[in-house]
């Protein structure tokens, strides 16, 4: 468990779990990410009134790495363009940025924009 002011970074299963007063996030672990160097992620964000979104960071620089492996494969016309749902790019990696940006996203009201919505964890367990 790392602890920051106001934050507690907790290993949960295959999960990094973050806690904040106005939100908890939870991002897979991945091989060779750590909290500190994370230059992507996916992650479900559960705000304080229990609703749930999708989010996916990057930094511009896995943006340019993807891009330019698709200019070998062809994919989005050879790289010329890239797109992902719920992206927000972050300019530095590390979980921080990417909480940093959420808090932001909350106290702006942006977040209902930016993330998709997922829904209840009581409705996503009826559907299995």
């Amino acid at each position: 468990m790392l602890d920051r002011v106001g934050m507690v970074i907790e290993i949960d299963g295959a999960f990094y779990r973050i806690s904040k007063p106005s939100f908890e996030m939870l991002i897979p672990r991945w091989e060779g990410y750590a909290p500190e160097t994370a230059d992507q992620a996916d992650a479900t964000i559960t705000l304080s009134d229990g609703t749930r979104r999708s989010a996916t960071f990057m930094t511009f620089g896995v943006v340019s790495k993807i891009m330019d492996r698709w200019r070998d494969t062809g994919e989005c016309l050879s790289g010329r363009y890239f797109w992902c749902s719920d992206l927000v790019v972050i300019r530095e990696p590390g979980f921080d940025s990417m909480i940093a940006a959420v808090q932001d996203m909350i106290a702006t009201g942006e977040i209902d924009d930016a993330y998709g919505v997922l829904p209840p964890l009581d409705e996503e367990a009826m559907d299995q």
